[in-house]
């Protein structure tokens, strides 16, 4: 096998949650700061897998940084609970039965831009807590992607690391780590370039792959 370490995205890769994001951040919106244009499944897609801060830069312009940060910290919780409380399966085609196999063979790391906690959900929800080595966030650090996988690369001793995603953030975060990108082409994003390790178009293709 030619890597030691399969590190994943969250949003885009192993699920799509942002027809229910959507909602309950536009509820939040009219709670708090109605001023707020509401956004769309389709205007998250085109935000996920950015930190936080600038997602709030983004989408709260009208607002002060105090104010972004404080609607920022309701969205989340209202995500949340939102999340917590969906019944429907939002993990894409193939994820959850092909990560059950490829966890004999490789060990699985989550290295996402999220809040604290939201990578506990996505692994509670899905069933994976067994799956899953180790996980890291912004929300927990503060820090870029690139670095957080950099954390988990050196956490667990890994020499040759492959990162799954989907948007050109992820590229630019595995360019800078110096770890190998794989492209799940069925998310929310794309590469500026052809400059990756492999394109994938759907998850279980992952398997071959590797």
């Amino acid at each position: 096998m030619k890597f030691d370490g399969l590190i994943l995205d969250v949003d885009g890769t192993i699920w799509d949650t942002t027809g229910i994001v959507a909602k309950a951040w536009n509820a939040a919106f009219d709670e708090f700061f109605p001023e707020v244009v509401h956004v769309t499944a389709e205007i998250l897609k085109g935000q996920f897998g950015k930190t936080m801060d600038v997602i709030a830069d983004n989408l709260f312009g009208s607002l002060t940084l105090q104010q972004k940060k404080d609607l920022m910290n309701k969205c989340c919780e209202w995500e949340q609970k939102a999340l917590w409380e969906n019944k429907s399966d939002i993990s894409y085609p193939g994820v959850i039965a092909s990560l059950n196999r490829l966890v004999k063979k490789i060990p699985i790391f989550i290295v996402s831009n999220c809040q604290s906690g939201y990578i506990e959900l996505v692994i509670e929800k899905n069933g994976i807590s067994s799956l899953i080595k180790d996980f890291e966030c912004f929300g927990n650090t503060g820090k870029p992607k690139n670095e957080n996988i950099a954390l988990i690369v050196k956490r667990n001793g890994l020499k040759k690391p492959v990162y799954v995603g989907d948007t050109q953030g992820d590229f630019d975060a595995c360019k800078k780590a110096g770890v190998p990108f794989i492209w799940a082409a069925y998310g929310f994003g794309r590469p500026e370039t052809d400059d990756y390790f492999a394109k994938i178009n759907n998850f279980s293709e992952i398997e071959t792959l590797l």
